[in-house]
């Protein structure tokens, strides 16, 4: 028997990669399928803040996806989160934000949550919805959200060492955090450079938390 169709949204293409290699770590089993809209994230660039327009966009793309029989719907893309809030509301399958497992994983580690973003953005994605799940769960966590310049350049170049490096050296810039959190999926390769920087704080990838989400709803 063939397990549930996954439909993931992209709005990089370097967030593929790393969701299909934590679906094959994880979950081998989940039929994963790609849909990518890569107008989107220089339009919320060029917008600078997200518009009804996204949550229209949103509400389409996931439209899409369940007419194409998905199971279950994941974004990859953590500038959107308010956007898909809105317009996941009401539909019957679940659909993850990019961050929301991860966010949980993390208010559940510390009060003191540090993370890390290449994509401008998503800093205030990130911490909006950090604050949202802190206050359904009566926490007040102390956040400490970066912007790490010049890295997703680095990365869009092919130069993925330097890019792990702009990571790893921001982290270890962070020392009033009990949980490190690397905000998007194009990140993922900087884990192990953060690792060796974090003096043993755990350090969170939204791919893997998402997975594990999924399949503890589906599987």
């Amino acid at each position: 028997m063939s397990g549930p169709r996954i439909q993931l949204i992209h709005a990089v293409t370097a967030a593929q990669a790393p969701i299909h290699a934590a679906f094959q770590r994880l979950w081998p089993a989940a039929r994963t399928v790609d849909l990518a809209d890569l107008s989107l994230a220089p339009d919320v660039a060029a917008a600078g803040r997200l518009t009804d327009a996204f949550t229209r966009r949103m509400a389409a793309l996931i439209g899409y996806g369940v007419e194409c029989g998905a199971d279950a719907i994941l974004f990859t893309c953590s500038a959107f989160g308010a956007a898909i809030e809105k317009a996941r509301a009401g539909v019957a399958i679940p659909v993850l934000k990019p961050d929301e497992a991860m966010i949980g994983e993390a208010l559940s580690l510390g009060a003191r949550i540090g993370g890390l973003a290449t994509f401008r953005p998503t800093i205030g994605s990130l911490t909006a919805e950090l604050e949202a799940a802190a206050k359904k769960r009566n926490l007040k966590p102390a956040l400490d959200i970066r912007f790490v310049p010049d890295a997703l350049d680095a990365l869009n170049a092919g130069n993925g060492a330097r890019h792990d490096k702009l990571v790893a050296d921001a982290a270890a810039g962070i020392d009033a955090a009990d949980v490190l959190v690397l905000a998007q999926f194009s990140m993922v390769g900087a884990r192990e450079a953060v690792v060796a920087k974090a003096d043993g704080r755990p350090v969170l990838i939204a791919p893997d938390e998402a997975v594990k989400k999924l399949r503890a709803l589906l599987g």
